[in-house]
């Protein structure tokens, strides 16, 4: 990585922490842009070269899972199917990132439970990671993938994330402890693509 591109990373944290800061004392809507940037240090014009709506701040990683995800059907073996790549792409979104598991997981399905605006925000950037995984999908299993059944299979996949996180909101406790998070997504996912097996040749 350059120093430019150390330095926009640096500064890209320094938005996603501010936010999380200002939104956990004030609320999301006693948050402005302008805030965020002041507490970053940074103008409200460099702001939006990184986020283009003070919602997408809360989805820092989304464009990461997707690509780790597309990166990981890529890289496949030829005995692994489908599922086997999904669970391990998940796998390596988890130990490459506390997005899923961290601070500002809790915040973001916090606020999709009580604030409209990121609630259509966060179900348009999963329904965009679910077109995007199950194109590669279909692609790469040709024989035994179609559209709808490579769009089921991507579907079984978010679904059981967002599922295993929104069971565990219920119970505050056990965002303390990343490992619980971790484990709970790891067999919500398991059971989801179950039907497919550990070959991929199952159908949904």
């Amino acid at each position: 990585m350059s120093l430019r591109e150390r330095k926009r990373e640096r500064t890209r944290q320094a938005i996603v922490a501010a936010a999380a800061d200002l939104i956990e004392r004030r609320g999301y809507e006693r948050t402005t842009v302008a805030d965020i940037a002041a507490a970053a240090e940074i103008g409200t014009r460099t702001f939006f070269s990184y986020f283009p709506t003070k919602e997408d701040v809360l989805f820092p990683e989304a464009d990461d899972r997707v690509r780790v995800t597309v990166a990981a059907i890529e890289s496949r073996s030829p005995s692994e199917g489908p599922a086997a790549v999904l669970v391990r792409a998940l796998r390596e979104v988890a130990e490459s990132s506390a997005d899923l598991t961290g601070r500002m997981a809790r915040l973001r399905l916090r606020l999709m439970h009580s604030v409209p605006a990121v609630r259509g925000r966060g179900l348009l950037i999963q329904m965009d990671a679910q077109r995007e995984i199950a194109r590669h999908l279909a692609a790469a299993y040709p024989s035994q993938l179609d559209a709808v059944s490579a769009g089921a299979l991507a579907g079984a996949l978010t679904g059981a994330v967002t599922g295993a996180l929104q069971a565990l909101f219920d119970d505050p406790s056990q965002w303390d402890d990343p490992d619980v998070i971790r484990s709970a997504v790891e067999r919500a996912t398991a059971i989801a693509l179950a039907p497919w097996g550990d070959s991929g040749d199952g159908a949904v």
